[in-house]
């Protein structure tokens, strides 16, 4: 499956009602996949053939960018980890994971869309304009 796929997965599952006893368990096997997709998505993206040295290559000046996206990576894997373990804790509500669920939503948000804009700026184009 692809991130956003895992993404939308975990959304879904985070909505999904509360009052079905396997919502704890569906939650965490959602969290299990997008984890691994996350780390399907470091390796395309920092590996020496991946999208971050295709992008330094083809545009230098965005370096820093491309750093930052890579240090946001071990912090998405830190939040993935977190939220698994202490969804896993039947102490924890639901209200308490949803909630860090909902924070994890929009860092990966933020993060996808930091790297779409980076390949924005790599590759700009000029949809319509005449010459």
């Amino acid at each position: 499956m692809t991130l956003l796929a895992e993404i939308q997965r975990v959304e879904h599952a985070l909505a999904s009602p509360a009052g079905d006893p396997g919502w704890r368990h569906r939650v965490l096997v959602r969290m299990g996949a997008l984890n691994r997709a996350f780390g399907e998505h470091v390796v395309v993206t920092e590996g020496p053939d991946g999208l971050y040295a295709e992008l330094v290559d083809h545009a230098p000046r965005l370096t820093r960018g491309v750093h930052v996206l890579i240090r946001e990576h071990a912090g998405v894997l830190a939040s993935i980890a977190e939220l698994r373990a202490r969804a896993g804790h039947p102490e924890t509500t639901i209200e308490q994971v949803r909630d860090w669920g909902e924070d994890l939503l929009r860092e990966l948000s933020r993060h996808r869309q930091r790297g779409a804009d980076l390949v924005c700026q790599a590759y700009p184009t000029d949809i319509g304009a005449e010459t």
